[in-house]
């Protein structure tokens, strides 16, 4: 690396929806001018951008995620240069609104990873040219639909447009006696019919000690647990990009959207995402930037380098798409004489619950760091809020904050990696 440093400001999801309604406003101003002094300012991108360029899926990430492309001149504005859009709705609008959205990214210079025509192109870093040195971005998503993982391209083949995987493994351990119950189950329900006859055919190997219960994984273990970890091809893949990227650039970051999480508790991450963070650095990346839950998670500094876990939200517009398919309002017993309003209402129940009720949803801070030498000095952590409270039509803009509240709970997600942050003057530091 270089001997300059190069400044990295780092955001969570901006699910945008709606146009900004002013450039000249202080919160735009603050927040724009601080991530304007970075020269690397980084966002995960959460909407699909397109003129109803695609069909809707089959599935989606919970709503379907369409914007006008327009909103990318908002996220120019604020200042982004490179983004992230490997997610769970990165195929909301298949195909041809995965295209769609890939154009319109192009055509507004924004430098942007983890997804692609096929899985070279979804998997490979993507690079952003700075006064200060070059930066390479890798993206994957681990929160997605089994359909939407992008193809490798074959001599005889074209691949298949979709975004680069890291999926996971599961495994639940029971006891002996709890093993021996599920067995009874599975017997009686005939849940593992087409597995047991794929074993008497020899399709498959029965193991000792392990048991499939339908899909899922048991082993038997001293006591109840669920272990998961990073699928291996998955893995390699990630390390290969790393490595490459090591090599052509002065700075390598790693994206990694990830919904999963230890237990019932959103606000931390599966192992198999700690792993592959760790995985990551050790291949040779300078920052895992996580994103996912709509919440912080917390951030741990591994071998010198930060692993933030979850940077929540920057912008969050979810109740604000204009056009629903039919299987959304079908999932919450409505028809055709239904609307949006009528739609988001039903699905918050009258806005009672859900991520709009969440104050943790609408809370988050932006980091910011240097790096120089491959070295990092201190991590900045700015707090911002998102107006929780206000209508749906009107909250999810980021304005910066001086709410400590956000820096202590973040401080208490931190401890358990060893991570100290500071609070000084409103702002939180941790020192490496």
């Amino acid at each position: 690396m270089g001997t300059n440093e190069i400044a990295i400001c780092a955001t969570g999801d901006s699910f945008i929806t709606r146009r900004l309604p002013s450039h000249s406003s202080d919160s735009f101003r603050e927040v724009s001018q601080l991530l304007k002094h970075a020269d690397v300012r980084f966002t995960n991108l959460e909407v699909t951008t397109h003129q109803m360029e695609g069909y809707p899926s089959a599935v989606s990430g919970g709503t379907w995620a369409i914007a006008s492309p327009n909103i990318l001149y908002d996220l120019k504005a604020y200042g982004f240069n490179m983004c992230a859009w490997a997610n769970n709705h990165t195929m909301d609008y298949s195909q041809g609104g995965l295209l769609a959205t890939k154009r319109h990214l192009d055509e507004h210079e924004l430098v942007h990873s983890g997804v692609g025509e096929n899985m070279a192109e979804a998997s490979s870093p993507k690079y952003l040219e700075t006064p200060s040195g070059r930066v390479a971005l890798i993206s994957a998503t681990s929160t997605f639909h089994e359909s939407w993982r992008a193809g490798e391209q074959r001599p005889d083949m074209m691949g298949r447009p979709g975004v680069n995987p890291l999926r996971y493994c599961t495994t639940f351990f029971v006891t002996k006696p709890e093993m021996e119950k599920l067995q009874e189950i599975a017997d009686s329900t005939f849940i593992n019919a087409d597995h047991n006859l794929a074993i008497k055919e020899g399709f498959e190997v029965e193991k000792e000690d392990e048991f499939s219960f339908g899909p899922l994984h048991f082993k038997v273990g001293e006591k109840p647990k669920k272990e998961t970890v990073p699928h291996a091809s998955d893995m390699r893949r990630l390390e290969k990009a790393i490595h490459e990227a090591r090599r052509q650039a002065d700075v390598v970051m790693v994206s990694i959207h990830s919904h999963e999480m230890k237990g019932e508790n959103k606000a931390l991450p599966a192992q198999f995402i700690e792993i592959a963070a760790r995985n990551c650095i050790d291949a040779g990346a300078d920052a895992v930037i996580g994103h996912g839950p709509h919440i912080l998670r917390g951030i741990e500094v591994y071998r010198g380098k930060p692993i933030f876990y979850s940077l929540g939200n920057f912008i969050f517009h979810n109740e604000t798409v204009t056009t629903l398919p039919a299987d959304f309002y079908e999932k919450y017993g409505l028809d055709s004489r239904h609307n949006v309003a009528d739609a988001l209402d039903k699905r918050s129940d009258n806005n009672t619950k859900g991520l709009g009720v969440n104050p943790l949803v609408w809370e988050s801070v932006i980091a910011k760091w240097n790096m120089k030498e491959n070295n990092v000095a201190s991590i900045s952590l700015h707090p911002i809020e998102l107006g929780f409270g206000l209508p749906r039509y009107s909250r999810g803009w980021p304005t910066l904050s001086g709410n400590q509240h956000i820096l202590e709970k973040l401080q208490k997600l931190s401890q358990p990696y060893g991570t100290n942050i500071k609070i000084e003057k409103g702002i939180g530091v941790i020192q490496l």
